[in-house]
């Protein structure tokens, strides 16, 4: 949901940090105001299984930092984001603070909800190419789907689609190693 401001000005991280604490999700995108509520049972079951299997590589093989929503990915004066979870490897964790995360993750995952798939899908879509995210993975609760984007050069190359039902398993190269069933992230 797109909260309209009457002025053409746009919105800063400043403005952002004046936003009411009342549990639901705020993002500026673009210098726009956009508000998510809370999440369904699928969406933050997803996400938990995600973080799970991530977290556990992680434990193993020291790459990085995960972080799950909430938490402040700012990437310019007028785009904020909280990805569900991101990854920033171990090279560039001098993007991380205590407070937030300023400038691109390796790595950001949106769990996609009939509330948030048209900003997923588009205006973070593209402010995650714009600002260098290495890839973004969408992941589907409904059709037991991911789609992976990943960087090409200065875009993000065409997707790849992996289905629970097909099998397929999920990895990555930004952590060499990890094989993580579709299916699983859905049970």
């Amino acid at each position: 949901m797109v909260l309209g401001h009457t002025s053409a000005r746009k919105l800063t991280y400043q403005d952002y940090l004046r936003f009411p604490e009342d549990g639901r999700r705020h993002e500026i995108l673009d210098g726009e105001h956009y508000v998510t509520p809370a999440p369904s049972w699928g969406h933050q079951s997803a996400v938990l299984n995600l973080a799970y299997f991530l977290k556990d590589f992680l434990r193993r093989n020291p790459l990085g930092h995960l972080l799950p929503a909430p938490f402040d990915v700012v990437f310019s004066k007028h785009d904020l984001a909280q990805p569900d979870l991101l990854f920033v490897s171990s090279e560039r964790a001098g993007v991380l603070n205590e407070k937030n995360a300023r400038g691109a993750p390796d790595l950001v995952i949106e769990v996609l909800s009939s509330s948030t798939r048209r900003v997923d899908e588009g205006i973070k879509w593209r402010r995650y190419e714009h600002f260098g995210v290495q890839e973004y993975w969408l992941i589907d609760p409904q059709g037991r789907r991911v789609r992976i984007f990943r960087r090409a050069g200065s875009t993000f190359g065409p997707p790849l689609d992996l289905a629970a039902e097909a099998g397929d398993v999920l990895t990555t190269p930004l952590l060499a190693g990890l094989r993580i069933q579709v299916s699983e992230i859905f049970d």
